[in-house]
């Protein structure tokens, strides 16, 4: 019998399922919304509210043990920065669970899990940078390749220029030769 027994397996050994609500709840504290299942949400919460409610009391001790949980010291910051701030005058309840119908493969009952009070800009806010330094970096690049396109040109031209010289040397200098060989064969001619 299951007497005293908490939570749910979610079909899962216990170092999985350990490390599903560990990323979990990475995804939330980044992001600060998101969706899952109404089951991992339902057991997501109380997983998170313990790191929120530790991210209060800022000192080492606490640093550690919530570093111990996410293994990510830009989390650890936001969780003892922004969000201590925010959830300085609230006694738990940190998190939020709606309901939001079921999936279409399988028709598993959703829900959007969220922070309250969340930053609406948080959500998807790394993704969003990523693609704009992507594109900034593939602006710089074309930048670069129109720059090493032009030079390119520019020494294409200059020897194009210097082969352009040297054939009108030559073709001076074979001409100076034919003439001299003209006037020696008058001369021969003459004699």
């Amino acid at each position: 019998m299951r007497h005293k027994i908490s939570g749910r397996k979610l079909n899962r050994k216990t170092s999985h399922r350990i490390s599903l609500l560990k990323n979990l709840s990475k995804s939330l504290i980044r992001n600060e919304q998101i969706e899952t299942t109404l089951p991992k949400a339902k057991d997501l919460r109380p997983f998170v509210e313990k790191i929120l409610h530790k991210g209060k009391t800022d000192n080492l001790h606490s640093r550690r043990k919530v570093y111990d949980v996410i293994r990510d010291s830009s989390l650890v910051n936001k969780i003892f920065g922004t969000l201590a701030k925010r959830y300085n005058k609230r006694n738990g309840g940190y998190v939020r669970i709606l309901k939001s119908g079921y999936r279409y493969g399988d028709s598993a009952p959703t829900a959007v899990i969220e922070l309250v009070d969340r930053d609406e800009n948080a959500k998807g806010l790394n993704d969003k940078l990523r693609l704009k330094d992507n594109e900034n970096n593939n602006e710089k690049n074309q930048n670069l390749d129109q720059q090493k396109d032009s030079l390119e040109k520019k020494e294409t031209t200059k020897k194009i220029e210097a082969k352009k010289s040297e054939s009108t040397i030559n073709e001076s200098k074979k001409t100076e030769i034919k003439n001299i060989a003209k006037k020696s064969d008058n001369k021969s001619d003459k004699k």
